[in-house]
């Protein structure tokens, strides 16, 4: 596992999710193209939770605690029960910017963090500290995916009955 490598990623993945808020209005941060799917707003509170409740902690845990359960997560509840459209985009982006510049000087404490340590989780099953890490980047690429995609769907709905079929398909 490269540290360094993931540590960059982390960063630059964080200036990328920032960058695709700017701009954004109210109105398009709660908007969502189906009432099963996630707003702009959602996904960053989203992000904003994983990495107060998630990936810090579940890798601090395996790494020094291997033996300790993880404590519960439920990402899909927290989307209603914190109702997170109602917050505001902002605040969020600053409070997930926090999160995140506290994982990042975490990770700079790390000297020589063993990556094969594993916890067992009940669904999962084994997964290294290794395996938290990476999935800690892939997770944020998914997101910026996400993200990416809201901005496709939002602008299709401001500009119809054109098309974008000219840029390419989705």
């Amino acid at each position: 596992m490269d540290l360094a490598y993931c540590r960059m990623r982390l960063e630059q993945n964080a200036a990328a999710i920032v960058a695709l808020t700017q701009g954004v209005t109210t109105e398009q941060a709660r908007w969502k193209p189906t009432p099963e799917e996630w707003s702009l707003l959602e996904v960053i509170c989203h992000l904003h939770d994983e990495e107060r409740q998630d990936f810090r902690q579940r890798l601090d845990l395996t790494l020094h605690h291997p033996e300790t359960e993880w404590p519960p997560i439920h990402p899909s509840l927290w989307v209603t029960e914190r109702i997170y459209n109602q917050r505001d985009l902002p605040e969020m982006v600053a409070t997930f910017t926090h999160e995140r510049d506290r994982s990042l000087a975490w990770l700079d404490t790390l000297s020589y963090p063993d990556w094969s340590a594993y916890h067992t989780h009940p669904v999962a099953g084994k997964m290294t500290a290794g395996d938290v890490l990476g999935a800690w980047v892939a997770h944020d690429h998914l997101h910026i995916r996400q993200l990416n995609q809201l901005h496709w769907q939002w602008l299709a709905t401001q500009v119809a009955p054109l098309s974008l079929e000219y840029a390419g398909g989705w």
